[in-house]
């Protein structure tokens, strides 16, 4: 799964999600993208299980790549834990994502694989999402 090598930091605060996407909102390699239409968090595993689901439908043909970056780190405490004692360990890494934000793009397949290798992928993400395309994509059969 995904995760910085390291960081500046072990805890960040939670944070609060305003605006849309102002960079990563395009398609910038592939002619074909999944872009998200919510606000949210999506974890290192979602990525990780959209990423093996968009490869296993192409049948590892054309070219996948993975927009986001879980580098947030999210923290638990202990189930039955009581109140005070700081804050609990890093569980988790996340990414932040703001409504437009390109989350995967693809190219090097026929278009209907593409929309529904996406189709798939979006399924295992916890936001709702939109498939895009390149105008006069060379591979759009």
């Amino acid at each position: 799964m995904l995760a910085p090598k390291k960081v500046k930091y072990r805890k960040q605060q939670k944070g609060r999600i305003y605006g849309d996407a102002q960079r990563g909102n395009s398609l910038a390699f592939g002619d074909f993208g999944l872009k998200t239409l919510d606000r949210g968090w999506i974890s290192a595993r979602e990525i990780e299980a959209a990423r093996v689901a968009l490869t296993r439908h192409v049948k590892r043909g054309g070219r996948v790549w993975v927009r986001i970056f879980p580098d947030k780190p999210i923290t638990k405490k202990p189930a039955e834990t009581r109140m005070g004692k700081g804050k609990g360990p890093p569980e988790a890494w996340v990414a932040v994502v703001r409504p437009g934000r390109m989350l995967f793009e693809m190219e090097g397949i026929p278009r209907d694989t593409a929309r529904e290798a996406l189709r798939l992928a979006s399924h295992k993400l916890s936001v709702s999402t939109q498939f895009c395309e390149r105008r006069g994509a060379t591979y759009a059969s």
